[in-house]
């Protein structure tokens, strides 16, 4: 199984030279770590014939507040035919978070991205409905980011008659 794991990362090096910045396994799981850039073309690649990554798992967000970059996106996929798992990982600065949507390739992005972008903040390039899922639209701020305030009071919220 390591074996076909390695080839799996070994083509993705080849295949993205320059893109591919490190690659390994961590508890039998395969990483790659990619310039945000390449974020479309990979998941691309892996989604379809020889990767066959064909699941979205989930996608979340690591704060490294004091960092820079500052935030990490994290995508699991799953293989239904090989039984194996891909986390892909980038890096995102602090000022202007931004990265590509993957709406365009799986559906359930949609409402993954909503979450990060309504609790992290980062802006989703070519998100159909990119708008707060969880916080109401007058809530300030993003309440996952370190800098957050624990305590901080928010406008409320007008009732419904």
């Amino acid at each position: 199984m390591e074996m076909e794991e390695a080839k799996t990362l070994a083509l993705l090096e080849q295949t993205f030279p320059g893109e591919v910045i490190e690659a390994g396994i961590s508890l039998g799981d395969e990483i790659a770590v990619i310039v945000p850039e390449a974020l479309i073309r990979v998941a691309s690649f892996m989604k379809n014939p020889p990767g066959e990554f064909t699941m979205l798992l989930d996608l979340t967000c690591v704060d490294y507040r004091g960092e820079e970059p500052r935030f990490e996106m994290v995508y699991h996929l799953f293989s239904l035919s090989k039984n194996k798992r891909l986390r892909i990982k980038t890096r995102l600065p602090e000022k202007n978070p931004r990265i590509a949507s993957l709406t365009s390739l799986w559906k359930n992005a949609n409402w993954l991205e909503r979450e990060v972008y309504d609790l992290f903040g980062i802006v989703f390039e070519g998100h159909p409905d990119l708008r707060r899922i969880f916080m109401w639209e007058g809530f300030d701020g993003h309440p996952l980011r370190k800098d957050y305030p624990l305590r901080r009071s928010q406008p409320l919220i007008r009732l419904r008659d």
